[in-house]
């Protein structure tokens, strides 16, 4: 990925919590020459030793996890908000540009297919969406959970390479950099708003 100086992240604790918050990601690799993309709620983790681990499933019905090759990375890319930011709200001639976040994991995928292991995670993952409820996955009637775990097929990725791209107007002056941000909030729309926060947080 194409990234700026000004807007190289390479804060590893804010990169992980935008990938928490960001969680639905694309998982893109080649097949036969072309490329191939789905797109997935991801799970991220950290080792104790600091690898970096990133869990998924898909349908079993999605052809997608059968071109896995454990050689061969995969790429996934986290997107955050962005928001189309006015020439006009700079003291100086300017051209039109857009602020986002972006982030792209690169690893190689270890299939899970069945197991104790994939029901962990699809469990973690009810849990952790299912806060208001007692919905559970070790709840379910056994035979339902079964049948079901058989639709689906997990993965793992091991992260090897991050990319991060955090383009939230770093280079420009404070004065411009604040009306951006006066402006996005009163655009009001919930990606302007989303922008301007990260704007201030990352400043």
């Amino acid at each position: 990925m194409y990234i700026s100086h000004y807007y190289r992240q390479e804060d590893l604790k804010k990169i992980a919590d935008f990938i928490r918050e960001h969680d639905f990601a694309t998982l893109i690799l080649s097949q036969d020459g072309l490329p191939v993309a789905s797109h997935l709620l991801m799970e991220f983790e950290t080792t104790p030793d600091g690898l970096w681990l990133v869990n998924g499933h898909m349908a079993r019905a999605n052809k997608l996890w059968r071109a896995f090759d454990s050689g061969k990375e995969v790429l996934l890319i986290f997107g955050g908000p962005n928001s189309y930011i006015s020439p006009t709200w700079y003291k100086q001639l300017n051209v039109p540009t857009w602020n986002y976040i972006a982030v792209h994991l690169y690893g190689a995928p270890r299939i899970i297919d069945g197991g104790s292991e994939l029901q962990d995670i699809l469990a973690r993952l009810i849990k952790r969406y299912e806060t208001k409820s007692d919905y559970r996955m070790e709840t379910l009637p056994p035979d339902f959970r079964e049948k079901e775990m058989r639709g689906a097929v997990g993965f793992q990725v091991k992260v090897t390479r991050v990319e991060a791209n955090f383009k939230l107007s770093q280079n420009r002056n404070d004065e411009d950099h604040a009306n951006v941000i006066q402006q996005l909030e009163a655009r009001g729309d919930e990606q302007s708003v989303a922008i301007a926060n990260e704007m201030k947080k990352n400043r």
